[in-house]
């Protein structure tokens, strides 16, 4: 694998200058010669990390193994111990990463089935865990369940709650700066829908955020917008739904998130690659915008 940090001649696709207002650089390459990048995460002593899916495992920044085998991890999250939350993509399961290495099976079946294959998760500020289940990894083995649901999990009690099955396949998800909106991706349908979501996970007051090609993997900024990985680069959209531009990469990115010390890098995996960019605004993510990180 290739790893340095090389400036690239990306082009930004944007509309008016309301992208450029936004950006502080230009695209860059982290490291190279992977074979599906996915998950990005800002872990505050681990720095970057990433699940690279064939190869069932989930590397650091700097190229270094952190976990294998990783039960082909897709989407990755901290909880608000900075513990590591995975979707393990083949083991059909979400899982917790303990501080001494060990692993801890979160959820792996709803009402006696198995999941189809977890896909991305995030984790609101009360605990409550919440991700998407399409079947995208389940390469060939029979689906238990006849939908592609997106569940909450109770992380003290493993108590699984089916929120929404009526996605074909939802992929990405995020939670605005206050936790009262959940954004799905629908990467099949090519679109964002945006829920209210209450305390209890109940989602209702559905809205259709925006129309976007092949989208996957979204985070959100302190200001509300939505970054979000489709097949034509990272498209950022103001909180209304309005499309400010889009941020081209050598591959079609797959996810993304917000990381460095002050929250202001945005790194993106792209199949063989992982890039960063730095920004100008400040990114949400675990633990908050501005813990101390790695390098």
């Amino acid at each position: 694998m290739l790893l340095h940090a090389v400036l690239l001649s990306t082009a930004l696709a944007a509309p008016n200058n309301a992208l450029d207002a936004l950006l502080a650089g230009e695209v860059e390459v982290v490291a190279e010669g992977f074979q599906f990048t996915e998950g990005p995460i800002w872990h505050p002593e681990e720095g970057l990390l990433f699940s690279d899916i064939p190869a069932d495992r989930i590397y650091r920044g700097d190229g270094s193994v952190f976990r294998e085998p990783s039960g082909k991890s897709n989407g990755l999250t901290l909880d608000n111990e900075g513990r590591l939350i995975a979707c393990e993509h083949w083991n059909r399961r979400v899982t917790r990463t303990e501080e001494d290495g060990s692993i801890t099976v979160l959820a792996d079946a709803y009402e006696g089935n198995q999941f189809n294959s977890p896909n991305d998760v995030i984790v609101r500020s009360d605990g409550m865990i919440f991700f998407t289940d399409p079947p995208y990894g389940l390469e060939g083995r029979e689906a238990e369940l006849d939908f592609s649901g997106v569940f909450m999990v109770d992380p003290d009690s493993n108590e699984v709650t089916l929120l929404i099955d009526d996605f074909d396949r939802p992929n990405g998800l995020a939670l605005s700066p206050d936790e009262s909106t959940l954004y799905i991706a629908d990467t099949s349908e090519g679109h964002i829908r945006a829920f209210d979501l209450a305390a209890d996970g109940t989602l209702d007051d559905e809205w259709h955020f925006c129309d976007l090609p092949g989208p996957d993997g979204m985070k959100v900024d302190v200001d509300g917008r939505v970054w979000a990985t489709a097949s034509d680069g990272v498209r950022v959209h103001d909180s209304d739904g309005t499309l400010l531009g889009t941020i081209e990469f050598p591959h079609a990115p797959a996810n993304c998130a917000f990381g460095g010390e002050d929250s202001r890098t945005f790194y993106v995996t792209a199949r063989p690659g992982v890039y960063k960019i730095e920004i100008a605004v400040t990114g949400l993510r675990p633990l908050g915008p501005t813990e101390d990180a790695a390098d």
